[in-house]
């Protein structure tokens, strides 16, 4: 396994862990040491909209053994994860080390190119697994090109002190058409910004005082807090995309996760989504990986398994895009939902929350763990 990164201290990923990939853990009989490093647990989240609190979706219902999400840094699940493997022998996390180049041989990937700071060389596989994110370097090396979804949104990640006045059970502040999301940590929040795609220039063109007031206006609580925001290098920019690739595979090469079809950051999903990814990889290609028959055949059944799933979440991700934020493209210009969107949210809330509880926190293909 490859991390091109010295550690796994990276802010700004998901870390929101749905019922499904509780129920994973627990399979793999990891699940109360997931428990200690989750930060906070919600059943179901409410929203500000404009000054008054909703209720938003609800896992409460699930019949499942962790009914709530969970928000659990990232970090802390990688570190979590490797130290389990690492009591397995043939596992082998190399730190600092990043793929650059596909080998291949008789029309087949025999293994991968890599280096890092002190010197590159070749590592042979059966298979290489591509799961290296929405950027991927080794999707970028071969003939697997995604086909993008236009979506009208990007996302500021910025990191904010905890006020005295905390709700962390409120995460969506929604007011005078703009959006912040706000994830609680152990001492601070991770707030995302909701923006128009390609209108970063003009908030920063507008300056931070503005950025500020905004925020103070749209989240109260943090009016005070949002004041320290002290330049633009404490702002990261998330282009947000929403695509995927026609084939997950050649003989030799797997896509999986964000590789395939990256997802935006509606609903939470994707980091789930590419868990579940992972287990129908192992439960369908560990037989045929410990006999020597691993075939084309094989792969195709992962996307055969994953790829519904997949899709039928980017459709949903592309309809709230569209219904929630407007297909309007004005860079900077405030969100404003479709009318019809605003009539039927009351009369349709109790049902809709079950619903977006289920395929949040369960999705549309849960996989298991196979012996």
């Amino acid at each position: 396994m490859l991390e091109k990164h010295a550690d796994f201290l990276r802010d700004f990923r998901g870390d929101t862990v749905h019922p499904s990939t509780f129920t994973l853990l627990d399979e793999l009989g990891l699940l109360d040491e997931m428990l200690v490093i989750t930060d906070f647990r919600v059943n179901q989240p409410k929203m500000n909209i404009n000054g008054r609190n909703f209720l938003g979706p609800t896992v409460k219902h699930l019949k499942t053994k962790c009914p709530f999400i969970g928000f659990v840094p990232q970090w802390d699940f990688l570190n979590l994860m490797t130290q389990h493997a690492k009591q397995f022998p043939p596992f082998d996390l190399r730190m600092s080390t990043k793929g650059v180049e596909l080998i291949r041989e008789n029309d087949r990937v025999v293994g991968v190119r890599c280096g890092n700071d002190a010197e590159s060389y070749e590592i042979q596989a059966d298979l290489v697994v591509a799961a290296d994110g929405r950027a991927s370097t080794i999707r970028s090396v071969s003939s697997h090109s995604p086909h993008e979804r236009g979506i009208p949104i990007d996302v500021l990640w910025f990191r904010l002190d905890r006020p005295d006045a905390d709700d962390d059970h409120t995460l969506a502040w929604l007011r005078d058409g703009h959006m912040l999301v706000t994830i609680p940590r152990r001492d601070h929040y991770q707030v995302a910004m909701v923006i128009r795609k390609g209108g970063f220039a003009q908030i920063k063109a507008e300056g931070l005082d503005a950025l500020r007031e905004t925020i103070g206006r749209v989240c109260p609580p943090l009016q005070e807090v949002a004041m320290r925001l002290n330049c633009w290098e404490d702002i990261k920019l998330l282009t947000v995309k929403l695509n995927s690739i026609d084939r997950w595979y050649e003989p030799g090469l797997l896509f999986i996760g964000d590789a395939a079809h990256a997802m935006s950051p509606v609903g939470g999903v994707g980091i789930n989504l590419a868990i579940q990814d992972a287990v129908a990889t192992a439960n369908l290609l560990t037989e045929p990986l410990k006999t020597g028959t691993l075939t084309e055949s094989d792969l195709e059944k992962v996307q055969r398994r994953r790829e519904p799933a997949a899709r039928k979440t980017q459709r949903m991700q592309a309809f709230i895009h569209a219904n929630l934020f407007g297909r309007g493209t004005e860079p900077g210009k405030p969100f404003s939902p479709p009318w019809y969107v605003r009539w039927l949210l009351v009369p349709l809330a109790p049902i809709a929350r079950r619903l977006a509880g289920c395929w949040i926190g369960i999705g549309f293909q849960p996989e298991h763990i196979e012996n």
